[in-house]
């Protein structure tokens, strides 16, 4: 029987198994809930009736013409009502008016003739008491709805898991956004609510906020996908508010399928409890940065591979399919940081927190390249590494790539913005700071410079790594450098006596490059919050 009492399942009660039902009229919306079961034989029942109920009539009120049964059934199907049942046992009539069986066909009125005398009493009570049931049950069911989300929000657990449970209930797709109609949770996934996320905005802004319906062309072409789209569109919708205004919207994707009255209930309580986990800054701010790092941290660690992730990204509202994934790794300014690169350009991403950098796997529109990326995390003068444009298998390669750009761009005192294929000798370095060997190089091949610099207040390593970025070239170091040629030969001197080797020999300069290029890289800042 479901949720409610429909007309169809109302005549199936055992009163009316007494005698034989016709359905006259209506046979398409016997689905119709009914709320009520009244009696009467008044021409004026109308104005009794508040929608939704079953009328039964032995048929004295409806009048004698057809003008006057005509009015009868219109102000019935007028005030909402569920279905006219007709006793047609000879009281009033024998069988049922050509004229109420036309005007209910035309104003869509359920109608049912009673070839048999029935106790409209007893059939007032079987429908009472069916109608009471269900609402207990649907009270039980409420309160248990409202105990899960109570037990969630005692266990602590963030707005995600909310919208799997009532995903879970309901047996629907569910999606949270905010204000502005950014997607931030998605469960109860299906392939249909699939491709509706996939352009999350065309859902929220053009059916929701302007009302137009949506058709484009599919994966499997504009007619294969047109019908099942406009379907699956088909929501429900609750608010979810914070201090009496509105944060965002909880959406249940019920396709065609009208929603339960439970559905809704559930539907409800989840909003709310949405709010309430969203009522402390630390919800709305460092709890959805603990999901998204921890999701990060179980792709580094291996635990779960590329392809797993993009889809434990969309359960965070992070649509990362059918897109170029790469990896950035970043530090941060006093005005922006990588998050909010990527929100600004409208890059789903994931992004988590390195400790002194940023982390972040994003997804890029198909074909478009990195460039556009690039350019804007420069004009932030955001300094870090980025990696390969991968696929999802490559993931955990591309955040390797993205960490040694990053370790490379971060070296010496200028931070700088890299791309992996951009590194060159440099990814050798990279590899090699990772244990003792580069940093023994660096020692064997500078130590002595090194320790100079630490007892003077005038270091040679700047001059030094000018000479070497000039490619020995005297002349060109010493405009670098905004000094005379002869100030210039003197440090020079003095560099090859501290470090006892020849710099006008090729090979020396290539050997102190390496060293100066590793000791940069061991040397790179620490950036702070």
């Amino acid at each position: 029987m479901g949720d409610v009492l429909t007309v169809r399942a109302a005549l199936d009660l055992e009163v009316f198994r007494r005698t034989e039902v016709s359905v006259l009229a209506g046979e398409d919306r016997l689905d119709r809930p009914v709320r009520w079961v009244h009696t009467g034989e008044i021409p004026d029942i109308h104005r009794f009736l508040s929608g939704q109920e079953m009328l039964l009539t032995a048929g004295l009120g409806m009048g004698g013409t057809a003008d006057l049964q005509r009015a009868f059934v219109r102000r019935l199907a007028d005030a909402h009502a569920a279905v006219l049942v007709v006793e047609l046992a000879g009281r009033m009539f024998a069988t049922m008016p050509e004229a109420v069986i036309d005007e209910a066909r035309a104003v869509g009125l359920p109608l049912v003739g009673l070839r048999d005398e029935i106790p409209f009493a007893e059939a007032s009570a079987q429908i009472h008491e069916v109608l009471v049931e269900l609402r207990v049950s649907r009270l039980i069911a409420e309160e248990a709805t409202g105990q899960a989300f109570m037990d969630l929000l005692l266990a602590d657990e963030d707005y995600v898991a909310m919208v799997k449970e009532v995903a879970r209930r309901t047996g629907h797709p569910v999606v949270l956004e905010d204000v502005s109609h950014r997607m931030l949770a998605y469960a109860g996934a299906t392939g249909e609510a699939d491709y509706v996320v996939a352009d999350w905005g065309v859902h929220s802004r053009a059916i929701h906020e302007r009302h137009q319906p949506v058709l484009r062309e599919g994966r499997g072409g504009p007619t294969a996908r047109a019908g099942s789209f406009r379907h699956v569109a088909a929501c429900a919708r609750r608010p979810v508010v914070l201090r009496g205004e509105s944060w965002g919207w909880l959406h249940l994707l019920h396709g065609p399928d009208q929603p339960r009255p439970a559905d809704l209930a559930a539907l409800e309580r989840a909003a709310a409890a949405v709010a309430i986990t969203l009522l402390s800054e630390r919800e709305s701010g460092a709890r959805a940065a603990q999901r998204h790092g921890a999701l990060l941290n179980r792709l580094q660690l291996g635990d779960i591979p590329g392809e797993k992730f993009v889809e434990r990204a969309l359960a965070l509202g992070q649509d990362l399919r059918h897109r170029d994934l790469i990896v950035v790794v970043a530090g941060r300014t006093t005005e922006a940081d990588l998050g909010f690169v990527l929100r600004e350009q409208g890059y789903p991403a994931v992004v988590g927190d390195l400790g002194d950098l940023d982390l972040a796997v994003a997804g890029l529109p198909r074909g478009a390249g990195d460039a556009e990326l690039l350019a804007r995390l420069t004009k932030h003068g955001l300094p870090g590494g980025v990696s390969r444009i991968v696929a999802p298998a490559a993931l955990p390669s591309a955040i390797r790539q993205s960490r040694s750009a990053a370790s490379a761009a971060t070296a010496g005192r200028a931070g700088r913005l890299l791309r992996f294929d951009d590194l060159g000798a440099l990814r050798l370095l990279v590899a090699l700071a990772e244990g003792p060997e580069l940093a023994r190089y660096v020692e064997d091949e500078l130590g002595p410079l090194l320790e100079h610099d630490a007892l003077t207040s005038n270091p040679l390593l700047p001059t030094l790594r000018v000479f070497l970025r000039c490619g020995g070239n005297k002349a060109r170091a010493a405009e670098a450098l905004f000094v005379q040629r002869r100030t210039l030969y003197h440090r020079l001197d003095r560099l090859s006596a501290v470090l006892g080797f020849d710099l006008a020999d090729v090979e020396v300069q290539q050997r102190l490059q390496l060293a100066v290029r590793g000791h940069d890289l061991l040397d790179r800042p620490v950036h702070r919050r």
